[in-house]
């Protein structure tokens, strides 16, 4: 089998997972990487040996023949890396939260449908084996028909020390961590109705929000409750885990701190932590993002390989991206937004 050629637009923070996580797969190779500061490149490419290095992307897709690219850069510049990889005829995967606003989404989504290029967003939130499983149990019928939901992901960690650029975000949680809660929202439960949200900003050094409530009633009938917050210091740290409980009409599921699953049924209550896989390329903080990462590559690597679909494609994230814009249209206006007259 012919490996799948990639170049990785973008060595910042998070370039060290994706591609540590990429090295983890067969049929698969890495064969450049672009920086805008040419340094920043050659010190991920010595770390995991990759061959060339450039500071100009066009120049990298004139000179290297490889079949995707991999968009890790600053949100403000997807759009700019989108059409530069359509041009040159290249799949695409772009990094979360696809576009600053909704109309360049719904324009990078025109753009690889005209260059008929595959487009895929790199949101892996939903690839957290703690979030599968909580999917499996939801399936398996055990707590019966689901009827609400709360998510949250509260935190008071130092983001803006390894990512600085956060800070100066005109729309913050809603942008970085909305795309992720949402997805899993609908990850877990389908697609939205309609979506009611308030924000603040309490941190007074940042532009953005930094805290975003949410209310969401699910096509299927299902109410969720929503919470991002990076301005809470509560008694247990526990960034960057998502948490959650989920009721039905038979029982409940939990998913606590360190990856520990409640399920709660007549019968009683049974507990399981969910195991995470480590790798070298990894940080301590961070555990179940490794694991994540490399299941959605495999999925996106399968689907260019015809081996299965991809779940995170371009026409998925699109409708979580909605949610995201139609969250803010709700704050802004005070109203309830209805997703199927958001356009």
């Amino acid at each position: 089998m012919d490996k799948k050629r990639f170049a990785i637009l973008g060595c910042g923070f998070w370039s060290q997972f994706q591609l540590g996580a990429w090295q983890e797969l067969e049929g698969v190779e890495c064969v450049a990487l672009y920086n805008r500061t040419r340094s920043r490149a050659e010190a991920l490419a010595s770390r995991f040996g990759i061959p060339r290095v450039y500071d100009n992307a066009e120049e990298l897709l004139q000179n290297e023949e490889i079949d995707f690219v991999d968009i890790i850069t600053d949100v403000d510049t997807h759009a700019l890396f989108v059409d530069l990889a359509a041009k040159y005829k290249r799949d695409v995967i772009c990094q979360k939260p696809l576009a600053p606003d909704f109309d360049t989404a719904k324009r990078m989504m025109q753009v690889t449908r005209d260059a008929g290029v595959r487009f895929y967003v790199h949101e892996n939130y939903r690839w957290q084996p703690q979030i599968r499983k909580v999917k499996e149990i939801i399936t398996s019928g055990v707590i019966g028909k689901t009827f609400r939901a709360r998510t949250w992901w509260n935190t008071a960690f130092p983001v803006f020390e390894t990512q600085p650029f956060l800070a100066q975000l005109e729309q913050f949680a809603l942008t970085d961590q909305g795309s992720h809660q949402f997805d899993i929202v609908r990850y877990l439960f389908g697609e939205a109705d309609s979506i009611y949200t308030l924000i603040q900003t309490v941190n007074p050094t940042i532009k953005g929000e930094d805290v975003a409530t949410s209310l969401i009633r699910m096509k299927n009938g299902m109410v969720v409750t929503q919470e991002i917050s990076f301005s809470s210091p509560l008694e247990t740290e526990v960034f960057p885990q998502t948490l959650l409980l989920v009721e039905g009409d038979k029982g409940s599921i939990r998913l606590d701190a360190d990856f520990v699953i409640s399920i709660t049924t007549p019968s009683g209550t049974t507990k399981q932590v969910v195991p995470m896989k480590s790798y070298s390329w990894q940080t301590d903080r961070l555990k179940p993002e490794p694991p994540s990462i490399v299941d959605i590559n495999r999925n996106i690597l399968d689907d260019m390989l015809g081996i299965a679909k991809a779940e995170n494609t371009g026409d998925d994230n699109f409708e979580t991206v909605r949610m995201v814009w139609a969250a803010y249209e709700s704050a802004f206006t005070g109203k309830v937004i209805r997703l199927e007259d958001f356009n």
